[in-house]
């Protein structure tokens, strides 16, 4: 927390408090501030728009989610098990914390440039939302180019030349494991795959297995 500005991290907090318990539609204004005990029009000292508050609440989000990544691995694990873990961490995430997933990957935030005032500088409090998710993305480029350098070892996966860039199959893959998440959040994967479980956790591993297979070749026992 900032101490030098804890109002804005009091709305903040509640503001994570609403997604976190009641979903990503309850983030009024007026309900954020009620619930830190302000005044509906105390946010704008801090927060211009609505817009900048809802960024400001989703970056917590991005933070809570590199914390995750950083700790689900070992930097001594191999490439292909560390991605591994990074996409049960992101699945796991987008499960228990639906509401705020959806608000992370809101198009009118990430692109939350276009929400600064008109002729208002883009102070260090309010960075692009954006800009949260590119050392997620990039660290994920760097293992699948990880992990390619291992295939070419053992001699596996799609050769250097038939082979797109790192970073398109790390957007392919990040594109598969979110399209999971939505479908998983929805019940539709649980339905289409006969799970037994309403969380479809008995067809994850499998299923995660079968996409990293897919993207980054399979890697023979």
């Amino acid at each position: 927390m900032d101490s030098g500005n804890p109002l804005r991290e009091r709305l903040i907090d509640a503001g994570v408090e609403l997604v976190m318990t009641e979903g990503s539609g309850s983030l009024g204004l007026r309900e954020i501030a009620r619930r830190a005990g302000v005044s509906h029009g105390a946010p704008r000292r801090h927060f211009p728009t609505h817009h900048c508050l809802l960024s400001a609440i989703a970056r917590r989000g991005f933070a809570d989610l590199a914390h995750r990544f950083a700790t689900a691995a070992g930097p001594a694990d191999a490439p292909r098990a560390r991605l591994r873990a990074l996409a049960d961490a992101y699945l796991g995430y987008a499960w228990e914390h639906h509401g705020m997933f959806e608000l992370m990957f809101r198009h009118d935030l990430l692109d939350s440039e276009s929400q600064e005032p008109s002729g208002g500088a883009r102070g260090p409090e309010r960075p692009r939302l954006r800009e949260s998710t590119l050392p997620l993305f990039a660290h994920l480029v760097e293992l699948v180019a990880q992990d390619r350098e291992e295939n070419a070892e053992r001699g596996t996966g799609p050769s250097r030349e038939a082979a797109p860039p790192p970073a398109v199959t790390a957007a392919a893959l990040w594109t598969n494991l979110h399209g999971i998440a939505e479908l998983r959040a929805r019940r539709s994967l649980q339905l289409a795959l006969g799970a037994s479980s309403s969380d479809g956790g008995d067809q994850l591993e499998p299923l995660v297995a079968a996409v990293l297979d897919a993207h980054l070749g399979r890697v023979n026992p």
